[in-house]
């Protein structure tokens, strides 16, 4: 029988963070689910995770509010920088935001902690990742570990994992996954300038990866573009 145990879930709004969720509801977790308003331009992902999370039956969902945006250094949080549209380059590119995931699994492990929780969800992908260092096995394994040596809860025994489920499946097989568990991606926004209504630009990292992932998993891509 599933544990029913509670799990919070990083949820974006995104297609990957959607997919998580199906799957942390489908391995039995009662799911809390956590969004984030980092300062991020395309905010219409905010609106987008309160469809996902209703739609796939969290339990509960919370919205947190951080300004990484007062710091810049990213196109996603300053609207002096161009969303990149030519492809990947060399390097990280600049939609890469100092320490969101970071900041972002931090606020997971407090609620965790006070859920009483050992879990927590996070939808990074290390095959389809634009190159972001906070995506890799690496990371996940540091901030685990980290989680176990900073909480009270860790001290006194009780293990907190955190899952990646995503992290070695390309974006085709996360998209067959999804629909498997019936996931409705048209309510996920993705794109990096989607508008306020959520239709998304077409012509970013973000949009054709996810494209791409459609065209490859041979299903009909859901997406509104403007």
């Amino acid at each position: 029988m599933p544990s029913r145990k509670p799990a919070v879930i990083l949820l974006s709004g995104g297609l990957d963070s959607a997919t998580c969720l199906a799957i942390a509801r489908a391995e039995g977790f009662t799911c809390h689910a956590l969004s984030v308003a980092y300062g991020q331009r395309h905010a219409a992902e905010l609106t987008a995770s309160r469809r996902v999370a209703q739609a796939l039956g969290a339990h509960e969902h919370r919205l947190a509010s951080v300004g990484l945006g007062q710091f810049g250094g990213s196109a996603l949080t300053d609207a002096s920088i161009d969303i990149p549209v030519d492809g990947p380059g060399g390097g990280i590119p600049s939609t890469y935001v100092p320490a969101r995931n970071t900041v972002m699994l931090s606020m997971a492990l407090a609620w965790a902690e006070i859920l009483q929780s050992g879990d927590i969800f996070i939808g990074v992908n290390a095959v389809d990742y634009s190159g972001y260092p906070d995506c890799r096995p690496e990371f996940i394994r540091a901030f685990e570990a980290m989680a176990n040596l900073a909480t009270r809860s860790g001290v006194e025994g009780q293990h907190l994992k955190v899952h990646a489920p995503l992290m070695h499946l390309s974006k085709a097989d996360i998209i067959r996954r999804g629909l498997a568990l019936g996931v409705r991606y048209e309510q996920t926004v993705s794109c990096y300038q989607a508008d306020e209504s959520g239709r998304a630009c077409g012509v970013c990292d973000a949009c054709r990866l996810r494209r791409e992932g459609f065209t490859a998993a041979g299903v009909a891509d859901p997406t509104r573009y403007r």
